[in-house]
């Protein structure tokens, strides 16, 4: 006993001094139980919610910049580069970008509808990628691919639809575009991010150029970018798709959606940080109660061990470890119970179950420092007690 236990000897004892009072140890432990699964959970569910959010609120274009030609020097109005969509979509931080390309054609019911009556329906070339890079969802029929963009095909929007009285797809139906029929195999939803499609009769681009010639540039150029890296983006686009001229080039500011999801990151996270310190908090005063009264109450336990020979340090050590084994005690069965309950809420709310085990795993390391720091007033407390005054304590 001169060389003071050892760390085997020591947890060994500490944890005979929670078995000895099981009641008081196990309540002590369901406190900082209770603490580690609010703050596991409150991690949980607000990452969940937050991924939930954040997926709600990218539908509504918070990572979509829409690049469009601007004016000139002369106040006339430029055009960008053909290969300006190519540039862009090198951008490291570029996910997608499909363009559109005006076509000097006007779209009729039929051929014998007069050339003036358009309907307001505008025609544009647009490549395979557009739809995903505007969220586009079909109504009825399938999207522009390789097998149709070199034909006559039509996609119509879903205001030109209506305007055209086109129907139902599936006896065949065509309109008049420009000199000659075109088979519309395709309706779109309204889309949200570009209601200027609504209006819109889309072909391919192949067929575009084969009928209307050459010289198509890019009228504007969808861009799909990492979320977190929206601005800075938007600050490159210009002298991307033009270099010669970034002036000239006209990139969207980000949706006030995306102004939205960082309010909402940020509320989050506040909520988070301090709800997880008011259950570390509440942990921490119930480790300290239930250490001190233990102090108290093991007066004459602390003088037999010291008239046996065990130091100061010993005695420390002891209630010392006690103090740390419950804390961890409570923190492993908090953890379990939060990853528990945050996984059954959120499948019952229709979220990805979405975990921050860095965090989770520092709140366990926490449970532990807390454990320590609330255990050192009674340990100290415990090893100052003179022997012979605890001996004759009842």
């Amino acid at each position: 006993m001169r060389g003071g236990p050892g760390p085997a000897d020591r947890l060994r004892l500490g944890a005979l001094g929670l078995t000895s009072r099981k009641g008081r140890a196990g309540l002590s432990a369901l406190g900082v139980a209770i603490g580690i699964t609010a703050m596991v959970g409150v991690l949980g569910l607000s990452e969940s919610s937050r991924a939930d959010l954040n997926d709600q609120l990218d539908a509504l274009g918070t990572n979509l910049l829409v690049v469009s030609p601007g004016q000139d020097m002369m106040g006339e109005d430029a055009t960008l580069p053909d290969s300006s969509v190519e540039m862009i979509d090198r951008v490291p931080t570029v996910e997608a970008a499909a363009a559109t390309y005006a076509v000097d054609a006007a779209v009729r019911k039929t051929d014998r509808v007069p050339d003036e009556q358009t309907s307001g329906i505008g025609v544009a070339a647009a490549g395979p990628g557009l739809a995903a890079a505007v969220s586009a969802e079909l109504r009825e029929g399938r999207w522009l691919d390789a097998a149709t963009e070199h034909y006559p095909a039509v996609v119509l929007g879903s205001t030109a639809a209506r305007r055209l009285a086109v129907g139902s797809l599936d006896e065949g139906v065509r309109v008049w575009l420009g000199d000659q029929w075109f088979a519309v195999v395709g309706v779109l939803e309204p889309v949200v991010l570009a209601p200027e499609l609504d209006e819109t009769a889309l072909i391919g681009p192949a067929v575009a150029t084969e009928l209307y010639g050459d010289d198509l540039p890019p009228t504007t150029v969808y861009t799909r970018v990492d979320g977190d890296q929206v601005t800075a983006t938007r600050d490159l686009l210009g002298r991307t798709a033009n270099p010669s001229a970034p002036s000239e080039v006209s990139v969207s500011r980000p949706s006030d959606a995306l102004e939205a999801q960082a309010a909402a990151d940020e509320s989050l996270t506040t909520l988070t940080l301090g709800l997880g310190a008011v259950a570390l908090l509440v942990g921490a005063v119930g480790i300290a109660n239930v250490m001190v009264i233990s102090v108290l109450e093991r007066r004459r336990e602390i003088g037999v061990r010291r008239a046996l020979g065990a130091t100061r340090a010993g005695i420390g050590s002891q209630f010392l470890t006690e103090s740390v084994l419950l804390s961890l005690l409570g923190g492993l069965v908090g953890g379990v119970l939060g990853v528990a309950l945050t996984t059954a809420f959120a499948v019952n709310q229709g979220w990805g179950v979405v975990f921050p085990w860095e965090p989770v795993l520092a709140g366990l390391a926490c449970s532990l420092v807390v454990g320590s720091v609330v255990g050192l007033y009674p340990a100290l407390r415990a090893a100052s007690v003179p022997p012979t005054e605890a001996l004759r304590s009842i």
